[in-house]
């Protein structure tokens, strides 16, 4: 019979065994998520992470994932298009300073993944939503964030070897 440090014996995976991460742990990545959102324009390196949180960047990367769903970068990304959007949508600052405003080094960068994710340019996104503005006087801020949110399942290069490929549709809800 293996014995449980038998390299040969499967470890149990945690999500069939319906372990819960540490709370500790949970605490620690709060806290670097925390720090994402509050500077979403800072850049956030794995291991700047790993270091607010206590853990080595490999496991912090694997244990986000795990709590979260998707991985600190694509997290990072979702809160840097949305706090773009709401900008476009609710100012008349040039897309140059929204782009360096939440976060990105180039212009071209930002305006290829903002179209990647949202299926639209910013002028675009920004026309758009100048064309149908409606009263929304009525729903708070965190619900119109919470609907406007980008989906991002899939990895930005993953979208792209898909798209050149012919093989999907752009991941973006319709709203």
């Amino acid at each position: 019979m293996p014995s449980r440090n038998d390299p040969r014996t499967p470890s149990p995976d945690p999500k069939e065994t319906g372990a819960q991460q540490d709370p500790a742990l949970l605490r620690r990545l709060l806290r670097a998520k925390d720090r994402m959102d509050a500077a979403s324009h800072e850049a956030w390196p794995v291991e700047r992470l790993a270091q607010v949180s206590g853990v080595s960047p490999a496991h912090f990367a694997r244990s986000f994932r795990e709590a979260f769903g998707i991985p600190p970068h694509r997290y990072l990304l979702t809160r840097r298009i949305e706090q773009a959007t709401t900008l476009l949508r609710d100012t008349e600052l040039p897309i140059i300073d929204i782009a360096y405003a939440t976060g990105w080094e180039s212009l071209g960068t930002f305006g290829r993944t903002f179209r990647y994710i949202t299926g639209q340019s910013p002028s675009a996104l920004r026309a758009a939503s100048r064309m149908e503005m409606q009263p929304l006087d009525r729903v708070p801020a965190c619900v119109l964030k919470a609907a406007q949110r980008p989906d991002l399942t899939t990895a930005v290069s993953e979208k792209r070897r898909r798209l050149s490929e012919g093989t999907t549709q752009p991941s973006t809800k319709e709203m």
